[in-house]
């Protein structure tokens, strides 16, 4: 018993004021699905009480589309974020009428089969945005006209989708932003095995001028009578750096980490754009939470190892994995923002050198629903505390085990003794008793 006794660690714990060196930052890991929201505009922004606002992340960043049952759809989807103010033609210029086709439902399809381009401006009327675009998209689409005639040509045509009024069409091709150019390709826009779109965004400038210049990229890599290039390889396209693939779904897995310092804060996760309207009625912001932790990563091997010693520790590391936070009736999803607010205590394990054997963070959290008058978020409020948990290895010495085991061994033999002297001396009584009776 002494030597288990020696060979087991015993542990003291303490509540002291956070020992963190100043200016430290914290680590937070997430993976979040968030089936309802679009990876074109999916922005994690990260804000604090000391003024840091940092808006739409993406260097420590990874987004996968995923499909209705969370799986992700096709590789990394890669944002691309626009560093510069999207250019437009000034106000006051010539009105140029209805150049652009309207679209919908019925005749959607047939303009993308019997035309190799079909350009799309999937829009809103009461965006301002979309209000900006248009003079100069009708300009663009009357003089793509003029050009390349859509009955004679047939290379490219220029059309347009009200989002309030084609609500379907515009579910259907995933747009959750207006106004949304897409560029819809004569035989690549074929649905995959998971029945999703395949297809091209516009993220550039708005002028007539960038517009044509990009509208008569598109048709120069097709020759007249030849349709086979539509299927070609675009990445010679000198507009190759202002186009990316659609989004091939409505929903989008969120993972990766940021650093934030030491004090309040939120980490906010919202649909952000600074060239797009939204409307809010139609945002939800509905999501799965995978993982979410705080500090560094630790092993499953190094955490297993500490809970032999410390079984309670680690319980609440990652306390909101694979809760869910999903509303299935579209009504009560409009305009509600989901918060956390999260307590977050730092826990140290140390030893008796003074050596940091493992530090981890766990946190409470609350959750709720809020109805909100602004675009809908999924927003988490961390709050760490100024106390910390300090938990010191106590080994024992060997000098006091060799101590105890001679005091051990000194008491075995002191008891033993007595036990013998008094056996000793009863079986000298007993006999004495008996040579008495035979006198």
């Amino acid at each position: 018993m002494e030597l288990s006794s020696y060979l087991s660690l015993s542990t003291s714990t303490s509540v002291v004021v956070d020992k963190s060196p100043d200016g430290e930052f914290l680590r937070i890991d997430f993976n979040m699905s968030f089936p309802a929201l679009s990876c074109e505009f999916a922005s994690v922004d990260v804000s604090d009480v000391l003024g840091t606002n940092r808006l739409n992340i993406t260097k420590t960043i990874r987004k996968f589309s995923i499909d209705s049952h969370l799986r992700p759809i096709g590789p990394e989807f890669l944002s691309g974020a626009t560093t510069h103010l999207i250019k437009h033609d000034d106000d006051g210029e010539e009105d140029y009428g209805e150049g652009s086709l309207v679209l919908n439902g019925q005749n959607f399809e047939r303009a993308a089969q019997e035309h190799d381009i079909l350009v799309v401006n999937f829009y809103a009327p009461w965006c301002y945005w979309s209000k900006r675009l248009k003079p100069s998209w009708e300009k663009v689409a009357m003089i793509m006209r003029e050009r390349h005639d859509p009955e004679a040509d047939g290379r490219i045509l220029l059309g347009k989708v009200d989002c309030t009024v084609q609500v379907d069409l515009c579910r259907r091709h995933h747009v959750q932003g207006y106004p949304s150019i897409r560029v819809f390709r004569k035989g690549s826009d074929v649905k995959n095995e998971h029945g999703h779109h395949e297809h091209e965004s516009y993220y550039g400038d708005r002028d007539t001028d960038t517009l044509v210049k990009f509208m008569e990229s598109l048709v120069s890599a097709i020759p007249l009578g030849n349709q086979t290039l539509a299927l070609e390889d675009k990445s010679s396209n000198k507009t190759q750096n202002i186009k990316r693939l659609a989004p091939p779904s409505g929903g989008c897995r969120i993972e990766g980490f940021v650093r934030v310092k030491k004090v309040p804060g939120n980490l906010i996760v919202s649909a952000h754009s600074g060239s797009h309207s939204f409307d809010s009625s139609k945002m939800n912001m509905s999501h799965v939470i995978t993982h979410l932790s705080f500090g560094k990563r630790i092993s499953p091997r190094v955490m297993t190892d500490v809970q032999r010693i410390i079984p309670y520790l680690g319980a609440s590391h990652d306390r909101l994995s694979g809760k869910s936070y999903i509303n299935q009736d579209e009504a009560s999803n409009s305009m509600v923002t989901i918060e956390h607010y999260l307590q977050v205590v730092k826990t140290e394990v140390r030893s008796p050198n003074e050596h940091t054997l493992l530090e981890e963070y766990e946190y409470t959290a609350h959750s709720s629903l809020i109805q909100s008058h602004d675009i809908p978020v999924a927003k988490f409020h961390f709050e760490l505390s100024p106390m910390q948990v300090l938990i010191t290895e106590n080994p024992r010495s060997f000098s006091h085990f060799l101590t105890n085991i001679c005091a051990i061994i000194g008491g075995v033999f002191t008891v033993a003794g007595i036990l013998d002297s008094i056996l000793h001396n009863t079986l000298r009584l007993i006999k004495k008793v008996e040579l008495g009776k035979n006198f």
